[in-house]
């Protein structure tokens, strides 16, 4: 009875396929899909239940504006002999928006000995456009999600005489500090997190689909698009810029673990040389030792690759006792791995069932996984050993049931198997249980490439992953970012912001 469910199911999946693929090729709109971004509401359905509070009557919060207020006395038509009561205040916050064009006189001297000197522009002026200018048009297509066309069109509108190819300038030419400062606070938030947080997503890139990925935790984020989502491109991102590879003990024992011939470690470490500058020189030592004539498995390149990158994260003291928080992608299974346990639960939930019986077995096994997050939230609070041992054996229970649903035990078994990367919070209480901080960081970057597609060059990508990512970091760091722009553009009268890598090390906000 179950085989032929199974085949129903089948058939009908083949016959809405069928009729989807004749709605196409008859140049008409098939039906949208849709899917859900988080199904079961796990995370939220084992939130404590709030205290209940007395109702009040809720009042609008009191206004205070970031500028100085100034006072305008309004008159009042009074009959004679009225008495003078004193002011009410109305304040009225307005925006002024007006563009202003200054023509420097600099001015020119010649020296006895035939020298021209040049007087200096003032601070902050670079190019044909202020400071001012530049930081909104990087406020608005970062953080605002503006197109190029209708920022054109705004700066027009206002009396800017600005082009779209000077536009895109203003967002790509000279931008490498900001790239530098997105690279500074990756590198502090490996060197001094506890653990980091992963994710990536599709981007088009030069007219090709790639990949971008998300590293970040609660005090920075920083993305970074690439060709490729393998493992060699995470470990290659894990090093912050770095180029060299390294054979250490970390590397070792990377590749014993995944499982590289004893011989080839040995004649790897049979060898006075341990630092590569690069991949063209690591890749020639491999060629010289005969791994690229191999052909076996696991790939011994690639594994020695991925070893050697992990050696230089290690060596530059990346990720030395962080744990990495994933969804269970496995380029991401590197160091000491943790799973999200919503994508894990997501997977009970999205289970395929076709009796009564089925349902009621899931039914019956999400609840127990619910009532199982629900501890660990708690225990995330307050952990002990105890509680801890008594989590772990309950964890068994849940997992190497038997339920009579055989699709439901095998997936239930699978689960089992990545016991140690699902109850790494027991260990390493700080560590989130689920990687919805990812997911939100990410969507800045999927808005941006529905609203203006994929870059062009390698200048457009890297200052579209680092402006996002500043963005990120700096609200994390509750700094705003029209304050952050004008410090680093040297904006007359702006706030003194740090380097944002300081306060990622220190895990401080701003004074």
């Amino acid at each position: 009875m179950v085989n032929l469910f199974g085949e129903l199911a089948a058939l009908k999946q083949t016959v809405s396929e069928q009729r989807e693929e004749i709605t196409r090729l008859k140049g008409l709109k098939g039906r949208p899909t849709i899917k859900p971004s988080q199904p079961s509401g796990m995370d939220k359905g084992t939130e404590p239940p709030k205290p209940a509070k007395q109702e009040k009557r809720r009042f609008r919060g009191k206004v205070t504006p970031r500028v100085t207020v100034e006072d305008h006395v309004v008159k009042a038509a009074v009959p004679e002999g009225s008495r003078f009561k004193g002011y009410e205040p109305f304040l009225v916050q307005d925006l002024a928006i007006s563009a202003k064009a200054t023509c420097y006189q600099r001015e020119r001297w010649v020296t006895p000995d035939g020298r021209t000197i040049l007087a200096p522009l003032p601070e902050g002026i670079e190019g044909h456009f202020g400071p001012e200018l530049r930081r909104f048009v990087l406020m608005q297509y970062h953080q605002g999600q503006s197109t190029l066309p209708r920022l054109v069109a705004l700066l027009q509108s206002v009396g800017v005489a600005i082009s779209k190819r000077q536009l895109q300038r203003l967002l790509t030419d000279k931008q490498e500090s900001f790239v530098a400062e997105a690279q500074d606070v990756l590198r502090a938030g490996l060197e001094t997190s506890p653990f980091v947080s992963v994710d990536d997503t599709g981007a088009r890139h030069a007219g090709k689909n790639g990949f971008c990925t998300q590293i970040g935790n609660d005090w920075f984020t920083w993305f970074g698009t690439r060709s490729s989502k393998s493992r060699l491109n995470f470990l290659d991102l894990l090093r912050a810029g770095h180029t060299d590879y390294v054979l250490n003990k970390a590397a070792y024992d990377y590749m014993r673990k995944h499982a590289l011939s004893a011989s080839l470690i040995a004649s790897l470490a049979a060898q006075s040389e341990t630092c590569f500058a690069d991949q063209a020189t690591w890749l020639a030592h491999l060629d010289r030792l005969g791994f690229t004539k191999l052909d076996v498995t696991p790939n011994p390149v690639q594994v020695a690759t991925e070893g050697a990158l992990w050696g230089s994260v290690q060596s530059h003291k990346f990720l030395c006792d962080a744990v990495v928080l994933s969804d269970d992608a496995g380029q991401f299974n590197v160091g000491q791995h943790a799973l999200c346990w919503v994508h894990a639960e997501r997977l009970v939930h999205k289970l395929d069932t076709f009796t009564d019986q089925h349902r009621a077995a899931q039914t019956r096994v999400r609840g127990m996984i619910w009532d199982f997050y629900a501890d660990l939230k708690a225990y995330r609070l307050k952990p002990s050993p105890r509680r801890a041992a008594a989590l772990r054996k309950q964890f068994d229970r849940i997992f190497l049931r038997r339920t009579g649903f055989v699709t439901l035990d095998r997936l239930l078994k699978r689960l089992h198997a990545n016991k140690a990367e699902l109850l790494m919070v027991l260990d390493r209480p700080e560590t989130p249980l689920h990687t919805n901080g990812s997911e939100n960081d990410i969507r800045c970057y999927v808005t941006r490439r529905k609203v203006s597609a994929g870059t062009r060059s390698d200048v457009g990508r890297d200052c579209r992953d680092a402006f996002l990512g500043l963005a990120k970091t700096c609200d994390k760091l509750g700094i705003a970012v029209w304050d952050y722009l004008g410090s680093r553009l040297k904006v007359a009268g702006h706030i003194v912001i740090q380097p944002l890598d300081r306060y990622v090390r220190g895990r401080c906000r701003p004074a």
